[in-house]
């Protein structure tokens, strides 16, 4: 048989190649015939969605807070526009930079101290890599931003200048020093104080825009579409006084400094309507300064002591089971009653009713508690219920605790337990729930809910404005009302308060001085208290004053460490108005007018010098500086004898200005 020749076994080789070079392009064309058919059927939405993920995204435009207000409209917390400046150093063409980076730098060395050769050498390093969202500054206020926005480069704007603007809101306090834990926050994480507690009227819609992708890690945002406008909060005026919370404050760390004590608390209320008109919370810390940082008139339940003693009293004044000619033998002022001793600071003998307040006197309380409700308990506690004080308070401010009190349900019941509710132990209650009993009976017995809100108002419109909110219509008896105000009064004029007494000024109130933490070893520890309202016979404000751990070789007691900051408060809240001086003049100090008439004279300061107001009456001169934005702090009545500053001296707008005036 003849072989195949070499010819023809190349060719059937070659052929073979051809064929499986024919079948290799017949399966590509196949192929990329399915693609273009899938293509067609596929969603172009998804491709492009696709697209827009990868290279934008949307985010969130921010909507300005709205503002906090104190009641006159003083501003406690406002947010304002902060500026972000970036450079799109791509957009910048080769002739305008090179021609004007000189001059730019030149500018933005002298506008943040800085060499120009250090700004010179990092935009030239950008330029370089072509970086289109370089952050050159950020927090500019306005003033600052219409100033760099109008440099060399940069006033070409965006699209030639470069110049990128991302705007952002900052929250910031306009009275930091004077009530900063007050006022609160609301970071998104924690919420506290009139901040937290009004966030969802102060807070707004936010907004939305597009932003594209300039690298891995920058975004930068597109003007010219923006997918939702936000909508900025609502403006909320609290009850706050701000000339009353700088009086509080001023008293307050003026004592805890006296007596080198921990912590304290003021809570002022006006007692028609219940508006807290000052709340100030001031703790030591360890650099040895005060600060208002955490809410003890609220997070903190303590045992009263003998404020405490007013609401054991009414109790049983309201009953009948004492009135005036009650009286209480409380002999040397020990007594021990099932196997408790109890003890009195203020001698002995026998008390009547009002005596027993004004002394303070444990002994007198826990004998009268005990005789008349020792059998049924239920019904001494029944009134403390009505008057709210087992309830957690429904109020707007976060962080509010529970009292609690003792029942014959409590394992801790004992025979004892009563005698030491009734002089303010054995109880733990919050100092705005006490100082809301005590508004209750200078409310002739209308106990209202305190309030923090006075309105609010969105674009000029007041859209809500508080009412009073009663908790107790009618807490006691008219006559047992009017018996405890004579007591308190009397406290003030001749008992543990009498140190405060003043003829301007008639006050109402009970000293309280507690022990705490007496169960551990070390030295004694207390909460000097006092508890009233002013004028006692017109109420007009109430007022609690706590102070925690004084210095006791300096003084622990109630009337001695904390009825000073009340008295302080009562004279510059109520007295020391330019109607009440007036008053004050009129019928205190038998002040003959007519001798007192001078021109209407203005009082200007020119070039933030202080003026010379000696000589001058001042009850025309002190409205003028409080006008003029300044803080005055004057004692006396009648023309003013004495400034500091001085004629002269350069002064500020949160200076505080002091005057004495002739008496």
């Amino acid at each position: 048989m003849q072989k195949p020749s070499e010819y023809e076994n190349k060719r059937k080789k070659t052929l073979r190649w051809g064929y499986l070079f024919a079948v290799g392009a017949l399966c590509v064309f196949v192929l990329f015939i399915a693609r273009i058919v899938i293509l067609q059927n596929t969603n172009v939405q998804e491709i492009k969605d696709d697209y827009i993920n990868n290279n934008y995204r949307t985010a969130t435009l921010k909507a300005a807070r709205g503002n906090l207000y104190a009641s006159d409209g003083s501003i406690l917390a406002t947010t304002v526009m902060r500026y972000d400046v970036y450079l799109d150093f791509k957009t910048i063409k080769d002739t305008v930079y090179t021609n004007n980076i000189g001059p730019l730098t030149d500018s933005l060395s002298k506008m943040f101290g800085k060499s120009r050769a250090d700004f010179r050498k990092r935009f030239d390093e950008q330029r370089k890599k072509k970086n289109q969202y370089y952050s050159l500054v950020k927090g500019l206020d306005f003033d600052e931003y219409d100033r760099i926005r109008k440099f060399p480069i940069f006033k070409r704007g965006k699209n030639k200048g470069g110049f990128i603007i991302d705007r952002n809101y900052k929250r910031e306090l306009a009275t930091s020093e004077i009530g900063a834990g007050t006022i609160g926050i609301d970071n998104g994480v924690a919420k506290a104080g009139l901040e937290g507690a009004f966030s969802k009227f102060l807070t707004g819609t936010d907004g939305q825009r597009l932003e594209q992708r300039v690298n891995s890690s920058q975004w930068k945002p597109i003007d010219f579409w923006k997918v939702k406008e936000p909508t900025d909060g609502q403006d909320v005026y609290t009850t706050l006084d701000l000339r009353i919370q700088d009086i509080a404050h001023s008293a307050l760390e003026k004592q805890l400094i006296n007596f080198e004590a921990k912590h304290g608390t003021v809570i002022v209320m006006e007692v028609a309507t219940g508006k807290v008109r000052a709340l100030v919370n001031l703790k030591e810390t360890e650099t040895g300064v005060y600060e208002d940082t955490y809410n003890y008139a609220l997070k903190d339940n303590i045992e009263p002591g003998s404020t405490f003693k007013t609401i054991s009293l009414l109790a049983a004044m309201d009953d009948g089971f004492i009135d005036e000619n009650t009286t209480v033998n409380v002999g040397g002022g020990v007594w021990t009653y099932a196997k408790q001793r109890i003890s009195d600071g203020h001698g002995g003998g026998t008390y009547d009713i009002s005596d027993v307040l004004a002394k303070s006197s444990n002994v007198g309380t826990a004998k009268l508690i005990t005789k008349y409700y020792a059998d049924k308990p239920e019904i001494f506690l029944d009134h403390l219920r009505r008057w709210k004080l087992f309830d957690k308070m429904d109020i707007e401010l976060p962080g509010i605790t529970k009292p609690r009190i003792l029942t014959p349900k409590s394992k801790s019941w004992n025979a004892a337990t009563l005698a030491s509710i009734g002089y303010g132990y054995a109880t733990n209650i919050n100092l705005l729930q006490l100082a809301t009993f005590y508004n209750g009976v200078a409310n002739k017995g209308k106990m209202l809910k305190p309030i923090f809100i006075d309105k609010i108002m969105k674009d000029g419109k007041t859209i809500f404005e508080a009412k009073e909110e009663v908790m107790v219509k009618k807490m006691a008896s008219d006559k047992a009302i009017q018996m405890m105000t004579s007591a308190l009064t009397k406290a003030v004029e001749k008992g543990t308060g009498r140190s405060i007494f003043t003829p301007n000024l008639k006050m109402a109130g009970k000293t309280g001085t507690a022990r705490f933490e007496y169960w551990l070893p070390g030295p004694m520890k207390y909460r000097a208290s006092f508890a009233g309202f002013y004028p006692a016979d017109n109420p007009k404000y109430t007022c609690y004053v706590m102070i925690s751990e004084p210095n006791v070789s300096k003084g622990f007691y109630g009337g001695t460490v904390s009825a000073p900051v009340f008295k302080e408060i009562a004279g510059k809240t109520f007295l020391k108005t330019p109607q009440n001086i007036e008053k004050e003049m009129l019928v205190d100090r038998k002040v003959n007018l007519s001798k007192m008439v001078e021109p209407n004279v203005k009082i200007a300061v020119n070039n933030k010098q202080m003026p010379s107001v000696v000589g001058l009456i001042g009850k025309n001169a002190i409205p003028q500086l409080e006008n003029l934005g300044y803080r005055v702090d004057f004692k006396g009545v009648g023309r003013i004898k004495e400034q500091f500053p001085l004629e002269g001296t350069t002064i500020s707008k949160n200076q505080r200005i002091y005057l004495t005036l002739q008496n």
